[in-house]
């Protein structure tokens, strides 16, 4: 039986765990390091914590709050959002973080990934492609909380990432992002297929047929989700820090894996 990741990604700012929709309108949920602490309890496999501000507001990460949820979680930490220097990467690896999560870093070039990943390792090394349609329905990469597109296809642009020394990409669609709509799909399957890194779908989960899709037909090397893990409903009315618990993913969706 396969078991592939299932990791929450949190988007924090000010401090505040927060959630967007296509990544507008950041919606307060509450305190970082109490979601952390309910995550602890359900066994996740990894987390990631974005903060979504920082680099469009050219403010360097909150290395409090950082080492404060290093030191609250039982889980491997990721963490993006400020981070434009080597020494800045530094810090906060310093701080407890296993990887660093990079998106407007490389939006001139790949200096910055070459530089973490040839100190660190590639493993340590990850960068959110965040691709967003055009009114022509073509995909681009976006940066600042999508607000910039680049004129890069999007499998030439992964390709370049991991020539760069990026370890791992996370896929996440703009325009499914915090929707409960579903992966897209298409996107992730032409990424995953066209690269030899490890990809992680996000932007859209609804429940866990949508993992159980992300990888069987997405071919996504492990899956992610934000609002599914943050919200009672799917009306963005009740407010509800969650999981699946250990039996739900093995009856639903570890054990319906193929094992090809």
């Amino acid at each position: 039986m396969k078991r592939i990741r299932v990791i929450p990604i949190l988007g924090i700012q000010n401090g505040n765990l927060v959630k967007t929709v296509r990544f507008k309108g950041a919606n307060y949920l509450g305190d970082p390091i109490n979601a952390i602490r309910i995550y602890n309890e359900k066994e996740v496999d990894e987390i990631g914590v974005v903060d979504i501000r920082s680099s469009i507001e050219n403010k360097e990460p909150n290395y409090r709050l950082i080492e404060e949820m290093a030191g609250e979680c039982f889980m491997p930490l990721s963490y993006g959002g400020g981070i434009t220097t080597l020494d800045i990467a530094k810090k906060v690896f310093d701080l407890g973080v296993e990887k660093l999560i990079f998106n407007s870093a490389t939006m001139e070039d790949f200096k910055l990934i070459k530089e973490v990943s040839g100190l660190y390792g590639d493993q340590s090394t990850v960068v959110s492609v965040d691709v967003k349609k055009t009114w022509l329905g073509k995909q681009k990469v976006a940066f600042y909380s999508g607000s910039k597109n680049i004129q890069k296809d999007v499998v030439v642009f992964a390709k370049e990432l991991a020539e760069s020394g990026a370890g791992e990409l996370i896929i996440h669609s703009v325009d499914n992002d915090g929707t409960f709509s579903g992966y897209d799909l298409d996107i992730i399957s032409t990424i995953s297929t066209s690269v030899s890194l490890p990809t992680i779908a996000l932007g859209g989960a609804r429940n866990i047929k949508d993992f159980l899709n992300a990888v069987e037909i997405g071919k996504a090397s492990a899956v992610a989700a934000s609002s599914m893990f943050s919200y009672k409903n799917q009306d963005f009315k009740s407010i509800l820090i969650n999981y699946p618990s250990q039996n739900e993913l093995i009856d639903q969706f570890y054990s319906k894996l193929s094992e090809v």
